[in-house]
């Protein structure tokens, strides 16, 4: 089954930000487009915003003028429905209201041939219950185009229960010929972006609900030690704080109330506030000209230890001991401990995050996850009130030394970024072993759909296939609601590597 020939007409239905995107994809890969709008006047406006931005595409050299004639010239408004009987492709993006996804597809069904191909462009809602509504479930799929259309390349195509295996392949040739990069995934709540991305926004909101760190330290953690392109609270002021909140409620009433996508008691007093970021002008933040943006917490100048004790290789932190090494500060090697730490002059020791407490030992400063440690200009450390000033001063002038801006936040077991990845990580694995989606298309989807640095495999392999499931596992010891317990996908992830290597630890 290949991609729909460039001759067959495509409509999409439903003319706003997203339906306008869709249009303008399709239009540009050389299709002619039917715009379709219940409310009069809609198409006609759609169509006049789309042929400015193809002038825009021109004037930046991004396309020809020539192609932007022959485009405009494609793109026609639809009167009614009975306009779009002829296209092959019905895309959909109205209201997110099952019901009146179901009407529309309904009446689609009496107007279009037998072979057209349907297509809803939901982010959260289920493409089967939608398809359940039809004579012929089996045409139906999702396309979940990620805003804006025109520029983000992901597609999810989703297929329902009852879609054929025919469509769903039509759909993904068909993205791909448009120029987009498509993954393939089972019609589950959240799809692939917006199920495993859920914990990139409830982590960072979960340590600022323990008053763990405020907003500006978290994103600039997130951003300058985890290599996210934003922050979750920058990033949710930007999306919208009503919508995300909408889309953490869907997915979490979907699976049944699953603790693990609990939404935040913080956003949504934000929300009530009707802060809901940069359109309202506040959200986390205050968008005014005149207002000042927070500042992360950066700890002052202290003096690097005269050397440390490297127990161990620090695991996916080894990196650490060159730059200690570059920066002049000795490192001696313990070789009868087969931990992996640094103990300091003072006696204090610097540990990786690992979901356990500072505040269980006599004194232990943890630091943060890094993306890449050499790379990183911001490193969290997290100490108790019982943690000796000295080894706090100690750790914050190794990693200044480093050329670092470090952050002191609370005893946060797992931090920030690292239980952030751990969990993302564990979500992947689960959407895998309960067949949502591939390795592959996972990695893809959360590189292209959301800017991670990495794919959760990809994290995964750098970080060894026990990391996220033992710090997982200390974390659920330390909150047993269920939120943090380790899918048995990962388990058996961690547990199949140890058993190889001899341990049933």
């Amino acid at each position: 089954m290949t991609a729909l020939d460039l001759s067959s007409p495509v409509a999409v239905v439903g003319t706003g930000t997203m339906g306008q995107g869709i249009a303008q994809v399709a239009l540009v890969a050389g299709h002619s487009v039917r715009l379709y709008d219940a409310a009069p006047g809609r198409a006609q406006e759609a169509a006049d915003a789309i042929g400015a931005r193809l002038d825009r595409l021109v004037e930046k050299d991004r396309l020809g003028a020539a192609d932007r004639d022959a485009a405009r010239a494609r793109l026609l408004p639809a009167q009614n429905l009975a306009d779009l009987a002829d296209c092959a492709l019905v895309v959909e993006a109205v209201l997110e209201r099952l019901d009146v996804k179901q009407e529309l597809f309904r009446a689609l069904e009496d107007v279009v041939g037998e072979d057209c191909l349907l297509a809803t462009n939901t982010s959260s809602l289920s493409v089967t219950a939608i398809g359940g509504a039809l004579r012929n479930p089996g045409r139906l799929v999702g396309l979940h185009f990620f805003n804006p259309a025109p520029l983000l390349p992901l597609v999810e195509v989703v297929s329902g229960f009852a879609t054929d295996v025919s469509s769903a392949t039509r759909a993904y040739e068909m993205a791909r010929a448009w120029g987009k990069t498509p993954v393939a995934c089972a019609d589950t709540p959240g799809f692939i972006v917006n199920r495993i991305a859920r914990p990139f926004y409830a982590e960072a909101l979960a340590v600022h609900e323990a008053q763990g760190a405020e907003p500006a330290t978290i994103d600039a953690v997130l951003r300058e030690c985890g290599g996210f392109k934003m922050g979750a609270f920058e990033l949710t002021d930007l999306i919208g704080q009503d919508v995300n909140e909408s889309v953490t409620h869907s997915v979490w009433q979907a699976f049944f109330q699953d603790v693990r996508f609990t939404p935040s008691l913080a956003q949504r007093r934000l929300v009530e506030s009707g802060r809901l970021g940069r359109k309202t002008g506040r959200g986390w933040y205050d968008y005014d000209d005149a207002a000042d943006r927070p500042e992360p917490h950066t700890a002052e100048p202290a003096q690097p230890p005269a050397y440390v004790v490297a127990e161990g290789d620090l695991g996916p932190a080894a990196e650490l001991l060159n730059l200690i090494r570059e920066a002049g500060i000795p490192v001696r090697e313990d070789d009868e401990d087969h931990g992996t730490r640094l103990v300091l002059p003072s006696g204090g020791q610097l540990a990786l995050a690992d979901g356990q407490t500072s505040v269980e030992f006599r004194d232990v400063v943890y630091f943060d996850l890094a993306l890449d440690y050499r790379r990183a200009t911001r490193i969290a450390l997290s100490a108790s009130q019982d943690t000796a000033q000295q080894t706090l001063a100690e750790a914050v002038g190794l990693f200044q030394a480093l050329g670092k801006q470090v952050s002191v936040i609370g005893d946060v077991p797992g931090m920030i970024v690292a239980r952030t990845v751990a969990r993302i990580v564990d979500l992947a694995h689960d959407a895998v072993a309960k067949g949502v989606a591939t390795e592959e298309d996972i990695d893809t989807a959360m590189r292209l759909g959301v800017n991670y640095p990495l794919g959760p495999f990809e994290w995964s392999r750098r970080l060894g296939r026990n990391w996220a499931y033992a710090l997982l596992d200390d974390l659920h010891m330390r909150d047993p609601s269920g939120r943090y317990a380790p899918s048995l996908a990962l388990y058996r992830h961690a547990y199949a590597t140890d058993k190889r290597e001899g341990s049933t630890s």
